[in-house]
């Protein structure tokens, strides 16, 4: 073992013996706190863009349809969706979770590779789940009318819309993000790792903003979407249909490509 893994190692350690000391993570009320804590978050950087979008150039240029605008009324809606939809149903069914499925943490941590290794894992399953099941509540008129419509009250992209969803739609992503650690056999770290990755990649994606730094800029050859994929997606509905990469739509021809800045 290199000194640089040792290291990661050794910060991993203090990160998860600290963590598996603390009675709260424990109890049946962690996982709404932890996922509505991790998502508001994430939010909250592009939620002060908006609010800043209508005053300064320097924050519009970035912005991906720099016509449009954010309301009060529009964030006001989506956030009281969001506390809706995780006080009646994700606690609820974290509470059988947590009774059904006792927690356990081991005493060691993961070691890093294992921990890149296994959220890229998740994050290629769960785009693969959510591709399949978006692809066909699009293509089935009544699934598409019934259960995802409601995501698609917006053309326009922006962070708190990422869980304006019916709760069949949210209830199945959250079945796909809860399953696929549980199929790796991940670490309880890396699977809240992987929770908090998998929710800032959502949210950048519904963002509306397109950095330089954004993530797509980061992965090369075209494998990763981005925000400006989205967003294409909510304009016109029929492409783009992968949450994160590219590679599901190049395979069945859903994919418009989109300019970059």
């Amino acid at each position: 073992m290199t000194n640089s893994e040792a290291t990661e190692m050794f910060c991993l350690q203090i990160l998860w013996d600290w963590l598996r000391h603390q009675s709260f993570l424990r109890s049946p009320f962690f996982p709404v706190v932890f996922s509505l804590t991790v998502y508001l978050s994430c939010c909250l950087p592009f939620v002060c863009l908006d609010l800043l979008c209508s005053r300064l150039t320097l924050v519009r240029r970035f912005k991906i349809q720099p016509q449009s605008e954010v309301t009060w009324p529009m964030a006001c809606r989506c956030l009281c969706k969001i506390l809706h939809n995780h006080v009646f149903f994700i606690f609820p069914l974290s509470v059988v979770y947590w009774h059904w499925r006792p927690v356990f943490f081991p005493p060691l941590a993961p070691e890093m590779l294992s921990v890149v290794t296994d959220i890229l894992a998740c994050l290629l399953l769960f785009d693969m789940q959510y591709f399949l099941w978006h692809l066909l509540h699009h293509k089935v008129l009544w699934l598409y009318r019934f259960f995802h419509k409601e995501h698609h009250l917006y053309t326009v992209t922006f962070s708190l819309a990422t869980e304006n969803t019916g709760v069949w739609e949210m209830l199945s992503l959250a079945f796909f993000a809860a399953l696929n650690p549980a199929l790796l056999d991940c670490h309880p770290l890396t699977e809240m790792l992987f929770f908090v990755t998998n929710m800032y990649l959502s949210v950048e994606a519904h963002s509306g903003y397109e950095f330089p730094w954004s993530p797509h800029r980061l992965v090369p050859f075209g494998l990763y979407g981005g925000a400006r994929h989205h967003d294409l997606h909510h304009l016109k509905f029929k492409v783009n249909y992968a949450p994160y990469f590219t590679h599901w739509d190049i395979l069945l021809g859903t994919l418009q490509g989109v300019r970059r800045r």
